[in-house]
């Protein structure tokens, strides 16, 4: 068996706060994010690249996933665990 190491890989993502929508638009437009609403005021609704929706709550990370208007939620554990701050 052959092992393979992933690449490592920078990208940008904003934690999402759960007040801080319009920084998130701001860096990444507000095509594909909805909320938050009446109905769900804790949380955004994502459009991701499947075209499917998933909820990004207070503390989750908002990350574009390459094609224009789609990105995915990452839970803080799992983005630490992940990803590094690239200094420089």
């Amino acid at each position: 068996m052959v092992r393979y190491r992933k690449l490592p890989v920078e990208i940008e993502a904003i934690q999402f706060t759960g007040d801080n929508v319009q920084e998130i638009w701001d860096a990444f437009g507000a095509d594909g994010i909805y909320g938050p609403t009446e109905k769900n005021p804790d949380h955004l609704i994502l459009t991701t690249v499947h075209g499917d929706k998933a909820p990004a709550r207070a503390g989750d990370w908002v990350i574009p996933d390459g094609k224009p208007g789609t990105f995915y939620p990452c839970k803080p554990d799992i983005f630490a665990a992940t990803y590094e701050a690239v200094t420089g």
